[in-house]
């Protein structure tokens, strides 16, 4: 994110030089990113502030995480400009088989199976390197003329002008450095742990799992196709999901292993051997040999959601006002649809003169989001529950269901158009259509 200077320049009643800018967005990661990223491509001028070196994120080594990528959200990446940068890192994703299985013993032959010629036959969605992800932003935004990125800084204070008062239109940020930054509203992208959703008083519903995602890339003896694997374990969810090949053509997976987290630590002390076998036990000889030659990285996994998306002059987007179980891979497509449901509203009231950070415009916000991302959280914290178990009874009824499902063409078209993003109140973004 390379600096341009954009702002306007004002000064405070006390003679200090600000840079103005209509909205500010504090947090680089990927949500802040497609925010700042968004915006932009639409005219607004924004201000993304993080406290990490972009040139370390995009040159910092593979941290073993990727993203599952709904059909709606690269839409929405195609939309602001994003996608052509990353589209040759992105694996698509072509069927989706999901099964209940047992340690040491065959999954069950009772399976639900997602293929994408039942729908449109274009990708249901693609798997990428969230650290290919970055690279592709940070080369986006850097030709944006209306975005200034400040990193690496972080916010030495905030305040939200009181409604009221002489300030209440307006956020006023100082760096760390001593810039000044003005804006209309300020969004929160700074993550679960969010300092701006904790300073203004918004508390959280948070629920620990009590398990950890071990995850890295897989190499496997025979291609995937472009198939996604779900198997359902005891201790969660086992998937591996497609990647595009390696650089000496290696056939490649993103692993995503849920496991209870006082077993977390002695799984990752494996040597490569016995790793191998324990990837072996869980899924299966369909791919050939399994290994994992580089490093493994493991995740605490909990939940939380924000009692409220907005404060006076703050928006939430992304982890900031809600984290979710990776069982369904939906957590950076939920943020996504945050970003694309926030900057509609704000897009919408600018061209209408109205003032973007108003109440109605985040309410509206609040209201095109909240259930949808209320309905997933439930439904996936539902699922972990029903799978991460072993009692026969409860097993023998979901892979009934599984297999209902999977006999049952229009319900499973439903379920299909939902994992891909394309179902409810879509924001124009999510629609492929520009702002």
């Amino acid at each position: 994110m390379a600096e341009k200077n954009v702002a306007r320049m004002t000064s405070t009643a006390s003679g200090t030089a600000s840079q103005e800018f209509e909205v500010l967005v504090v947090g680089g990661g990927l949500a802040g990113l497609s925010m700042a990223s968004a915006l932009a491509s639409a005219g607004v001028s924004v201000a993304v502030v993080d406290r990490e070196d972009p040139a370390k994120m995009i040159s910092a080594p593979f941290d073993g995480r990727s993203s599952a990528l709904a059909r709606g959200s690269q839409q929405m990446l195609n939309a602001i400009g994003v996608w052509p940068k990353m589209a040759a890192a992105a694996q698509p994703i072509l069927d989706i088989r999901v099964s209940d299985g047992k340690i040491g013993r065959a999954t069950s032959r009772l399976f639900l199976h997602y293929d994408h010629n039942d729908v449109s036959g274009e990708p249901m969605g693609y798997i990428v390197e969230n650290r290919q992800t970055r690279v592709a932003f940070q080369a986006h935004l850097a030709t944006l003329p209306t975005l200034t990125a400040f990193a690496p800084n972080s916010l030495a204070s905030l305040k939200r002008g009181a409604a009221g008062t002489p300030d209440a239109s307006r956020v006023e940020a100082v760096l760390d450095d001593g810039q000044l930054l003005t804006a209309e509203l300020v969004i929160a992208a700074d993550g679960r742990n969010s300092m701006l959703r904790q300073e203004a008083g918004i508390r959280s519903t948070n629920w620990d799992y009590a398990q950890c995602g071990i995850v890295g890339t897989v190499h496997h003896e025979r291609p995937h196709d472009g198939v996604a694997h779900e198997h359902f374990l005891p201790a969660g969810p086992f998937a591996l999901l497609p990647m595009v090949d390696g650089e000496e053509g290696e056939y490649r997976s993103s692993l995503v292993w849920t496991e209870a987290r006082d077993l977390t630590p002695q799984m990752l002390a494996l040597d490569d051997a016995a790793f191998s076998e324990q990837l072996h036990r869980r899924f299966g000889d369909s791919l050939g040999a399994l290994s994992l030659p580089g490093k493994r990285w493991s995740y605490p996994l909990s939940m939380m959601h924000a009692e409220r998306y907005s404060d006076h002059r703050l928006a939430l987007i992304g982890d900031a006002a809600h984290a979710i179980h990776p069982i369904s891979g939906q957590g950076f497509n939920l943020g996504l649809k945050d970003v694309a449901a926030l900057s509609e509203c704000i897009v919408d009231a600018r061209r209408l003169g109205l003032d973007i950070g108003a109440p109605q415009v985040l309410e509206r916000y609040e209201r095109w989001r909240r259930f949808d991302n209320i309905a997933l959280i439930a439904t996936t914290d539902g699922l972990n529950r029903l799978f991460s178990n072993d009692l026969p009874p409860v097993r023998l009824a979901r892979d009934v269901g599984l297999a209902a499902v999977n006999r049952m063409p229009g319900l499973k078209r439903f379920f299909m158009n939902h994992a891909m993003g394309l179902v409810g109140d879509l924001p124009r973004l999510v629609q492929g259509r520009p702002l």
